[in-house]
């Protein structure tokens, strides 16, 4: 008996409300603003093109898929997979490559869309056409 007195005695303290003495008095909220109303993004039905990217010695990785960037670069240090898109991450003493990996049409295989470059000691930006020509094998 003694052991269900202690086993509700939680759920008793639970049950109490109101202020506490000697406490803060609840905060009201303002009249003087109307509540906001919240909307709900649309959810998007069907495909979606990515954009591609479109930089100057980038040719090379654009459009190459998770094979083709390995036979150029080695394997990832990292694959990042989310949904039908992929990130893969490629490093080397000048940079850390990342590449973007999304279907250019409804499922298809992942294709590099996006790269982005930076410098593996602080993270700043660097070249990505340099940084490709530098991981390249």
């Amino acid at each position: 008996m003694r052991n269900i007195a202690l086993l509700l005695l939680p759920l008793l303290g639970a049950c109490a409300t109101g202020p506490v003495p000697g406490g803060p008095a609840p905060a009201r909220p303002a009249t003087s603003t109307p509540p906001q109303e919240v909307r709900v993004a649309p959810t998007v039905q069907g495909f979606r093109a990515p954009r591609v990217m479109n930089i100057p010695g980038l040719e090379s990785v654009i459009g190459r898929n998770e094979t083709a960037l390995a036979n150029l670069f080695g394997p990832p240090r990292l694959t990042v997979k989310e949904g039908d898109a992929r990130k893969l991450q490629f490093t080397g003493e000048a940079c850390v490559l990342d590449v973007y990996l999304y279907p250019l049409t409804p499922g298809g295989e992942p294709s590099a869309t996006y790269v982005d470059a930076r410098r593996a000691s602080d993270g700043l930006d660097v070249d990505r056409a340099a940084c490709v020509k530098a991981l390249r094998r």
